[in-house]
C-alpha cells in the first residue's frame, strides 16, 4: 500500500517539483494550499494571491493529484500577523516565517494530514530531516543548497513531528537543477519567479503596513544602544 503525503503547495516550481519527486518516489500525494491572507493584490512573487492557489491546482490537474485549498486566515492573523504587529511595538524584530511554519505549516496543516490520513507531511523547503544516533531522535540539518537552505525558518517547529516531515529538495545544490525537472514535465511555472517578501506586506512598505493595521504611528527621538548611549541624533 503507497504512503500517503500532504504536500504543501505555494504554486511556485519547489513545491510544484516536490509533487514530481514525491510521485516518482512512489508516494500518493495530495496538494493542498494555504489561503492565509487577503489576495487582493497582483504581485506575482506573493505566495496568496488567487493566481498562486490557481497555479497550484493546475500543477496538481496535470500530475493527476487531488488538490485542495484551505482558509487558514483567522489563524494566520492570530499567530503570524498580531506577532508581527506586537514586537515592532515592543522595539523587537519579528520573524514571520518562522511563526508560519511552526503554527501553520507544520502545526495545523499537519492536524490536517492526520485527519487526511497521510503518513507524511511535505514542502518544497530547503532543508534534511535525519535520524540522529548521537540524539536518539529525528533532527533538523542544513540543506545540501547551502545557499538556499530554509532550515532556520524551519528551526522552531515541533520536534515530534520531525519525523513525519518530508523534504524532497534536501539535496538538490543547483536551483536550475529545479526548474529543468519542471520544463521536462512541461510545468507552466518552471520559469516563475521566486517568492521571498513578506506575503502580507505587498508592497514591501513595512512602516504603512503598521501604521494600517498595528496603528503604530512613527516616533521622533533619538537612536540609543541598551546602555543609554545616543548612537545617532534625530
Amino acid at each position: 500500500m503507497k504512503k500517503r503525503v500532504l504536500l504543501g503547495m505555494s504554486g511556485g516550481v519547489d513545491s510544484s517539483v516536490s509533487a514530481i519527486l514525491l510521485k516518482q518516489q512512489g508516494y500518493e500525494v495530495i496538494g493542498i494550499t494555504m489561503k492565509l491572507w487577503d489576495e487582493n493584490n497582483d504581485n506575482e512573487k506573493s505566495c496568496c494571491t488567487y493566481s498562486a492557489a490557481y497555479d497550484a491546482k493546475r500543477v496538481c490537474d496535470k500530475l493527476k493529484m487531488p488538490h485542495y485549498t484551505i482558509n487558514f486566515m483567522d489563524e494566520f492573523k492570530k499567530y503570524v500577523v498580531n506577532d508581527f504587529i506586537n514586537c515592532y511595538k515592543c522595539a523587537k524584530t519579528p520573524n514571520p516565517c518562522v511563526e508560519c511554519n511552526k503554527y501553520l505549516k507544520f502545526g495545523m496543516l499537519y492536524r490536517k494530514a492526520i485527519e487526511l490520513e497521510c503518513d507524511y507531511i511535505a514542502t518544497g523547503h530547503y532543508a534534511k530531516i535525519e535520524y540522529s544516533e548521537e540524539y536518539n531522535q529525528y533532527v533538523l540539518k542544513k540543506a545540501d543548497n547551502i545557499l538556499k537552505d530554509q532550515s532556520y525558518f524551519l528551526y522552531n517547529i515541533n520536534k515530534d513531528v520531525l519525523s513525519k516531515i518530508i523534504f524532497p529538495l534536501e539535496k538538490y545544490t543547483n536551483k536550475e537543477e529545479i526548474r529543468n525537472i519542471a520544463k521536462e514535465n512541461n510545468l507552466q511555472v518552471a520559469t516563475k519567479k521566486e517568492s521571498q517578501e513578506i506575503c502580507f506586506v505587498t508592497d514591501n512598505n513595512y512602516k504603512d503596513f503598521l501604521e494600517n493595521y498595528g496603528n503604530i504611528k512613527p516616533k521622533s527621538g533619538n537612536i540609543v544602544d541598551k546602555n543609554g548611549n545616543i548612537l545617532r541624533k534625530t
